[in-house]
């Protein structure tokens, strides 16, 4: 899509065109979804930040800055509203241990080369606040200040729930290797 199209899109978008709406829709649907499943438990969990983060798009739409990339603003979006979900549903589930992530790992059927998706699925086998934390770090490149503030813990929890999270995704890929090993 050209930028031109995409600027056509955007000012229907403005202008409450609905068809414009769908269309901006479809065209970022792949991408934000690839985010939001970065953050979440599951596909459903994932739309659902999608969607939220959609709503938040055409109500905010008029503080965009047609200068500007989309994507990247449309980005910032979503890993706000991923972190609101957090904060909302995620923070007071329980930790899940090593042992869990490595049950979930061995049920699986690991071929020796990870896919993408199935390199998403050990994230998404990581505690809440482990995933968010090294999704924020590692893949959005955000600082431990930047992720202590947007998560309201300290720089000290950040960094240590980052190195939790890498350990945990060590002892996956680990056993996922031993178990490919076998097949």
């Amino acid at each position: 899509m050209s930028d031109g199209t995409l600027q056509t899109l955007i000012t229907g978008c403005l202008k409450g065109n609905r068809k414009s709406q769908e269309k901006l829709y479809q065209r970022f649907y792949a991408y934000g979804m690839s985010v939001c499943l970065r953050y979440t438990d599951e596909e459903d969990e994932a739309i659902e930040v999608l969607n939220d983060s959609f709503m938040k798009v055409f109500t905010k739409l008029d503080s965009f800055d047609l200068q500007k990339p989309f994507q990247s603003w449309f980005r910032r979006i979503l890993i706000n509203t991923a972190i609101n979900h957090y904060h909302k549903y995620e923070k007071h589930k329980h930790h899940q241990s090593i042992e869990a992530g490595k049950q979930l790992v061995d049920e699986q059927n690991i071929l020796s080369q990870l896919s993408y998706e199935e390199i998403i699925g050990l994230i998404q086998h990581l505690s809440p606040v482990y995933r968010t934390v090294f999704n924020l770090f590692v893949i959005d490149g955000y600082t431990h200040e930047e992720i202590s503030e947007a998560l309201q813990i300290s720089i000290g929890a950040s960094k240590s729930n980052l190195s939790r999270a890498r350990a945990n995704l060590r002892v996956m890929l680990k056993n996922n290797n031993k178990v490919a090993c076998k097949i």
